[in-house]
């Protein structure tokens, strides 16, 4: 799924994946990636005038929205899991309301909006690729689907946490013209993660035709 937003403060004993997703940006090599490092300039530009939470530096609620805003870039950029420092990617696990878990190497396979959005009447992943998929939703987002957390509910080793995602649609969701609208969707998560604070498992619970349905303007979309 695509996040975007100024990341935390840090110090220099912060483990790289908990300094946010700018310093694991420069510290990765240049064949980590897919195609190139990945440019947030939206981030800074956009996230903090539409975000509706506001999280201390350092808070649990602050790293918790660093450590994922740095899973989703790495999941969607870098190209073999070995080098994701967000997760422990030989134990790594992650399922959407109870379905199938996957594993890293299903994720840098699949990809992320795949696997998170999966098989809907406005939207068949199974028949998607991971570089069509991403195409599809940043042509309907050209300006960023972003992300935040909303409150934490519970604290390591298994963190809960309800957040929202959010962005304009301002192209077109295949046959689909865009209508500029703001779309929302909003869900929980539960994390399960190792004591230095890297990710073994997530469970996602949200409706995905809280997305997708405004997309398609309530219509099936056709499949290809």
């Amino acid at each position: 799924m695509t996040v975007d937003a100024t990341d935390s403060t840090t110090t220099d004993e912060t483990p790289l994946w908990l300094q946010g997703r700018d310093a694991v940006v420069a510290a990765a090599a240049a064949e980590d990636w897919r195609n190139g490092a990945p440019d947030y300039h939206l981030t800074d530009e956009i996230v903090p005038r539409e975000r509706v939470t506001e999280h201390a530096p350092g808070s649990l609620e602050a790293i918790v929205e660093d450590l994922v805003r740095v899973f989703e870039m790495e999941v969607s950029h870098k190209k073999d899991p070995a080098t994701w420092v967000s997760l422990v990617a030989e134990h790594y696990r992650g399922r959407v309301n109870g379905g199938p878990w996957q594993d890293a190497e299903e994720f840098a396979r699949i990809g992320s909006y795949n696997i998170l959005i999966g098989d809907n009447p406005y939207y068949e992943g199974a028949a998607e690729t991971f570089e069509s998929s991403h195409k599809i939703f940043h042509t309907a987002f050209p300006n960023g689907f972003f992300w935040e957390v909303l409150e934490v509910l519970s604290g390591p080793p298994t963190v809960s946490f309800r957040w929202r995602h959010w962005g304009s649609y301002e192209g077109p969701y295949r046959e689909h013209q865009p209508t500029g609208a703001t779309i929302e969707m909003f869900g929980v998560t539960i994390a399960r993660v190792t004591e230095d604070l890297r990710i073994l498992e997530l469970e996602h619970f949200y409706d995905n035709n809280q997305l997708l349905g405004p997309l398609a303007h309530g219509c099936p979309v056709s499949r290809s």
